[in-house]
């Protein structure tokens, strides 16, 4: 397996598939999850001809399970480290949920020249928590009631989630995969207890204001608009705003994991704007 140490040390898993001479795809994976939440997409762009490149965040998947550093600060340096590593120029960086706003950082604080276009996707950007100034926000007791249950029973908390709202199978109609919900369970179970709980903080509470202002490359938001994770209200439609070149496109029924379940529209969307 290939890993790269960032700047504390902390060993970060990365997949690094296709030609070296090819345009990258890099790809940011959500709470609580790991890079092989973008199979769909890596083997699609892969099959394209581009180079795909997707890491573990610290504490998730097979990344170092370290206790501290459960931050955007940390995750977009990780992320900068793994980029400067393999030399990544001319990149579209697409990231899903947590991902989304790690990929906000990122490009704000170190894409400087070398990223070429950004996507947005389910994004938490531009700030989750319900705040004075952000009143369309959740309270603070939902993220809390997050925090109880994982610690009460990780395992069952997961399955939970990946059962109901992330894929709208708690929708009348729709027929849960087994499979979808297993992968997402193992994923989030690979990790690590102490950064998933601390990466709540992080993708609830950081605000990306600043960051999506600074962003001078095409950007794409993507959200669907029965998303039950991140409600699209105060989210998409107000991220869009922020950015100097967004655009957004809004999918009619589509859920927080519309990446998995909606692949074959996700993924020719996504190539489109990669194309330009």
């Amino acid at each position: 397996m290939s890993f790269v140490k960032s700047g504390d040390g902390t060993e970060i898993f990365y997949k690094d598939w296709g030609p070296k001479t090819a345009q990258p795809i890099v790809f940011h994976h959500g709470w609580p999850l790991s890079s092989d939440d973008w199979d769909a997409q890596m083997l699609f762009f892969l099959q394209h001809g581009y180079r795909v490149v997707a890491h573990d965040r610290r504490g998730h998947g097979r990344s170092s399970q370290v206790w501290d550093g459960h931050d955007m600060d940390h995750y977009a340096a990780d992320v900068a480290a793994v980029v400067q590593h393999l030399d990544l120029r001319d990149a579209v960086h697409i990231g899903h949920s947590t991902g989304g706003g790690e990929v906000a950082h990122y490009v704000a604080h170190h894409g400087q020249g070398r990223v070429a276009r950004a996507v947005l996707i389910g994004a938490v950007p531009p700030l989750m928590l319900k705040t004075e100034a952000n009143p369309g926000g959740l309270p603070m007791e939902v993220f809390d009631g997050f925090r109880a249950a994982l610690a009460a029973s990780r395992a069952q908390f997961y399955l939970d989630i990946a059962s109901g709202p992330f894929y709208g199978f708690n929708r009348p109609g729709i027929e849960p995969s087994q499979g979808i919900i297993r992968n997402w369970w193992r994923q989030g179970m690979e990790g690590g207890a102490k950064a998933h709980y601390d990466g709540i903080k992080a993708f609830s509470e950081t605000d990306f204001t600043e960051d999506l202002q600074a962003i001078d490359v095409p950007t794409l938001v993507m959200h669907g608009d029965d998303d039950q994770i991140v409600p699209i209200a105060d989210s998409a439609l107000l991220s869009v705003k922020l950015l100097k070149h967004g655009t957004l496109t809004v999918y009619e029924g589509f859920s927080h994991g519309m990446c998995t379940v909606n692949a074959d529209v996700i993924n020719a969307d996504l190539l489109a704007f990669v194309k330009g």
